[in-house]
């Protein structure tokens, strides 16, 4: 810092002297060009004398300090754009800040980035870290049934899932919603886009609380088994088609991406550009061309969300999520470029486990399905994407989700405008200007892909903690009560 500091004002000087963690000489120059850039905005205002008292006695109780919010809700230092509230709670309070998700407003914030108003708070000591809920241990009678093989999954696999559109109009009831982030999200006119859904059923989130003990549980000893973090929170396997390609990669950071480009992997990022296949085709070809910068996976307060930064969209099958919307297990969720989508929630997860427990060892084990998530890249798959005659066993009816409260807040929403919708919202496979993946040849929407093993590019991610603790728990209950036989 000593080689930057003799070019800085003084006050810029001391507010650097604040800042929290070590960096490398670019970050050091680029931190105080973030320093300098906030400081000339708020001697304008006169806010400057509140930002050193805010950032010198850590005084939640200190006002609020705020910007002009810009068009895309970003602020851009030195060719890096980021969220301005993000940036700076980075900068003095937590340097290994990774996302908005990471944030939380406090109550007294008048000018939060979530409010989006036309001016947002960077005051540090107006958000607090979300903090990952600890989850109650799950009460499991011991050993109680008969010897047997574990039953059979339900397979969703060989039957065509039905298909939605990004989730717009929709807020689930009782869980955190994260902070908004900029358009991208929103239409700049601050309304959710209307978006076609392909099934018509009642949004919302299912009653989630754990049900008491049933009777005949009562008077069984129970032992109670706790939820552990593991050390790598996911693992990511890679497929073209129906062949798994390349090795399986361990995310352990809160924040990793999985993009198409060729950098050797690290801990946060998952090239696929690297990965060869001597059976590849032209189809899959293409698709990884258009892979760009791929999906961003964040792991915080124990949800997980998923985020488009590629130029196309892609195409996800939660179970966690899809029982959240009351929706088919197997439905396959569109995520247009540049929006986000909670795919995962432990709570839901540990909430479901406890009910499940309750009603035997088969419940328990069907949720290892849930633990499971599939997610292709430019190219989806289920009824949309079916031959005309095999779209009647689609599941679910075929039609339009009715509105419901807005504006949405925990998922975001696709700007008017972006590829996949026309200027007034509606659905438009290929607007005009598209410069992403040309329309499918006729033989292949004739084929249909009903799967995802139909898909050129998909991964698929294991949630190591609930597998682990659905391990332990199915463990201390012992075997099914459905007897394995030569036909079973």
């Amino acid at each position: 810092m000593s080689s930057i500091l003799p070019f800085t004002p003084p006050i810029v000087k001391r507010l650097l002297g604040w800042k929290k963690g070590e960096q490398n000489g670019q970050e050091e120059k680029w931190c105080e060009k973030a320093v300098k850039s906030l400081v000339k905005k708020l001697k304008k205002t006169g806010q400057l004398d509140e930002l050193e008292k805010a950032i010198t006695t850590q005084n939640i109780n200190t006002k609020c300090i705020t910007i002009p919010r810009s068009l895309d809700g970003r602020l851009q230092v030195s060719h890096r754009k980021g969220l301005p509230h993000v940036i700076y709670c980075r900068l003095w309070r937590w340097p290994d800040l990774h996302s908005h998700h990471e944030l939380r407003a406090m109550e007294l914030c008048e000018y939060a980035f979530n409010m989006k108003k036309d001016e947002v708070c960077v005051n540090p000591y107006h958000y607090q870290r979300v903090e990952t809920p600890v989850l109650p241990p799950v009460l499991v009678p011991r050993h109680t049934e008969i010897p047997a093989e574990f039953p059979p999954l339900d397979d969703y696999s060989h039957s065509i899932p039905e298909n939605t559109n990004f989730p717009a109009g929709i807020e689930p009831q009782g869980n955190y919603i994260p902070e908004t982030p900029p358009p991208g999200y929103l239409s700049e006119d601050g309304e959710t886009s209307d978006h076609q859904m392909n099934h018509s059923m009642d949004a919302g989130s299912p009653n989630l609380s754990p049900n008491p003990m049933s009777p005949a549980h009562n008077n069984l000893d129970l032992q109670p088994v706790t939820y552990c973090e593991p050390a790598f929170w996911c693992s990511i396997s890679y497929y073209e088609l129906n062949q798994r390609v390349g090795e399986t990669f361990h995310a352990s950071q809160p924040s990793m991406t999985v993009d198409g480009f060729t950098d050797p992997s690290n801990s946060e990022r998952f090239c696929l550009g690297l990965l060869s296949n001597v059976n590849r085709n032209a189809a899959v070809e293409l698709t990884r061309r258009h892979i760009g910068r791929g999906v961003r996976l964040y792991y915080i307060g124990g949800e997980v969300f998923a985020e488009c930064l590629s130029d196309s969209a892609i195409f996800v099958q939660s179970p966690n999520c899809n029982q959240r919307y009351g929706w088919h297990p197997a439905t396959v969720c569109k995520i247009p470029p540049g929006c986000n989508l909670k795919i995962f929630n432990n709570q839901e997860f540990a909430a479901l486990l406890a009910q499940s427990v309750n009603q035997g060892f088969e419940a328990v084990y069907q949720l290892t399905r849930m633990c499971t998530i599939r997610m292709s890249f430019v190219k989806g798959w289920g009824a949309e994407y079916s031959p005309p005659e095999a779209r009647g066993h689609a599941f679910g009816k075929v039609g339009t989700l009715s509105e419901g409260p807005r504006p949405c807040r925990e998922i975001a929403n696709v700007p008017r405008g972006l590829p996949g919708k026309d200027s007034s919202g509606s659905p438009e496979p290929f607007p005009a200007g598209w410069t992403g993946p040309l329309p499918r040849p006729r033989e292949e929407r004739d084929a249909g892909r009903q799967t995802v093993t139909s898909t050129p590019c998909w991964i698929e991610l294991h949630l190591n903690g609930p597998l682990q603790w659905l391990d332990k728990v199915l463990t201390q209950m012992g075997s099914p009560s459905i007897r394995c036989s030569s036909v079973s």
